[in-house]
């Protein structure tokens, strides 16, 4: 199994197959519109700006799981990306990362690289996962982790 492997809704309603990223580094956020890390948006464009020619691509899944701080629809949450941070990154539908309803890409994810003691379960919004050229996990990152920080490791991966 790889990340190739799991298909999901983009903001639009389209069904899009992460094969399409085949040979990327990825990037995959949590993200919410009204969290304390929200602002970290801005650092996740630019570091796609800066990185994406390179191989880099960062995909955003909106999540209301934490403090219901992601309450707004696909439309409501794709404008608030734009206006407030210019995002220009993949942005996905809303989806649960966490409990029976967990999109499968997530489910993934948590038990290819286990958090803080080998717990799975994703503790905020902004967690983040760096996948490498062949679609594995190699990283897992907590939401205080600055997208900034993150450019030497994805660097690694280019």
């Amino acid at each position: 199994m790889s990340v190739y492997d799991y298909s999901a809704s983009r903001l639009d309603g389209s069904v899009e197959k992460l094969d399409a990223y085949r040979g990327q580094v990825l990037l995959i956020v949590n993200t919410a519109s009204a969290c304390g890390f929200t602002p970290q948006y801005a650092g996740l464009e630019t570091l796609y700006e800066k990185l994406h020619s390179a191989g880099l691509t960062v995909l955003g899944f909106p999540c209301n799981q934490f403090g219901a701080q992601e309450p707004g629809t696909e439309a409501q949450i794709g404008a608030f990306c734009q206006k407030n941070y210019g995002v220009t990154f993949p942005m996905f539908a809303k989806i649960d990362v966490n409990g029976d309803n967990a999109h499968p890409l997530y489910k993934y994810l948590k038990d290819a690289k286990p958090g803080l003691l080998g717990t799975e379960g994703i503790k905020w919004n902004f967690t983040k996962f760096l996948i490498d050229r062949s679609g594995e996990p190699v990283a897992r990152f907590a939401p205080q982790t600055k997208p900034e920080e993150l450019e030497a490791p994805v660097k690694t991966l280019l």
